[in-house]
């Protein structure tokens, strides 16, 4: 289960129980902090922290301001983080990040706020791609107030509760924007009277994994997609590995004829990674017949080098030809070279290869990146007069 999947599940809990809560976001990071715009925590009266917004440097200290808002209303408040000064290792939080975390607090008692929780498990369940924008800083202008969202769909649903209609077609304009670039920004506003700052997140459906192949080495690599909270499909010819005792976890178990591939074509999206493991010769390629032409964004081939360009020989005898862009999708062999040799760690260098291939990163140590780890969210946001 990932993080927002845990968040909604306590917050849909706490609601039948009576239980008051807040959410904290983490709406502005400048300089080096432990997790970037976006960010969430869902705070319990009982005591209960789900998630974090730091390495656990500032959770407590959160948790002592959101009583107030838990237990008496009122309105969000957003409360900085400081760790620039050396002092603060001694006097401070002694976080020692040289960092500054700006994170928005309010209870989620309130309809607008709690209103969110319900437009991502929308996106989550519904597999699109969704996008917030959050007002968490406000100067001068006095007709919006912290707190405030904008809330759009993919397929062009808007839900506005910014109440500065010129303000709100401006955020509109630039949450467009950040959905076609599906990147999370901060974005500030320059008013006659004043400055609005707004962060635009960008909400993720659950990745959707397709595994073919059910032998023993494919369920630690269900396990581990899982774990990151991915939607996991299972699909092989062969029935009788198909048990739901072996994939407890997997939310979608296919049978299939093998030169049969309507039961899963349909699954085939932009969206998708797919991993072919079946560890035997004809499935694989019957399979790669119908994924090599789809839209898939990731396909992995378990195997050598030289089983992949025999299977390549015969899918061109099938007219099976690939494009420059369809090749670029294909990895082969699979995974990371973490020296993986049991089935959990072949596992885990395959899913690792998924993520950095989502992330658009090339898997490599993080020490030898020159520049933050996050420089994508850290590019220069446009200030706009308006």
């Amino acid at each position: 289960m990932n993080e927002l999947q845990h968040i909604l599940q306590a917050f849909v809990h706490s609601q039948k129980s009576a239980q008051r809560s807040a959410l904290v976001t983490v709406v502005q990071t400048s300089g080096s902090v432990y997790r970037r715009p976006g960010a969430r925590m869902l705070l319990l009266e009982d005591g209960q922290m789900i998630s974090a917004i730091s390495g656990g440097c500032l959770e407590g200290d959160v948790f002592e301001r959101a009583q107030s808002l838990m237990f008496g209303g009122g309105e969000p408040i957003v409360v900085r983080y400081d760790t620039t000064s050396d002092e603060d290792i001694v006097f401070g939080f002694g976080l020692g990040c040289n960092g500054v975390v700006d994170v928005l607090i309010e209870s989620l008692g309130d309809e607008t706020a709690a209103s969110q929780m319900s437009f991502i498990q929308d996106c989550l369940q519904s597999g699109q791609v969704g996008a917030i924008a959050t007002v968490f800083k406000i100067e001068g202008a006095s007709d919006i107030t912290v707190g405030s969202r904008m809330m759009l769909k993919s397929d062009g649903t808007v839900i506005n509760h910014v109440a500065n209609i010129f303000i709100a077609q401006k955020i509109e304009i630039d949450t467009h924007q950040a959905l076609r670039k599906k990147q999370t920004c901060v974005q500030s506003y320059t008013l006659p009277q004043g400055r609005v700052d707004v962060l635009i997140e960008v909400i993720h459906p659950l990745v959707p994994l397709l595994v073919f192949g059910s032998g023993y080495d494919t369920i630690p690599v269900v396990h581990l997609a899982k774990h990151l909270g991915w939607h996991v499909t299972v699909i092989d010819d062969r029935p009788g590995y198909l048990r739901g005792d072996r994939f407890p976890q997997v939310d979608q178990i296919l049978w299939c004829e093998l030169n049969d591939s309507h039961s899963y074509k349909h699954l085939l999206t932009p969206q998708t990674v797919a991993v072919v493991m079946t560890h035997r010769y004809l499935s694989d390629l019957a399979f790669l017949k119908t994924l090599i032409p789809s839209q898939v964004r990731y396909l992995g081939v378990l195997g050598p080098k030289r089983r992949m360009q025999k299977l390549w020989d015969d899918l061109s005898e099938e007219n099976i030809i690939t494009t420059s862009a369809q090749e670029q999708r294909i990895y082969n062999p699979v995974g990371l070279d973490i020296a993986a040799e049991t089935p959990q760690e072949i596992a885990l260098s395959i899913v690792a290869e998924i993520q950095a291939v989502i992330g658009g990163r090339r898997g490599s140590f993080l020490r030898d990146r020159p520049g933050s780890i996050h420089s994508l969210l850290e590019q220069p946001c446009l200030t706009l007069a308006l």
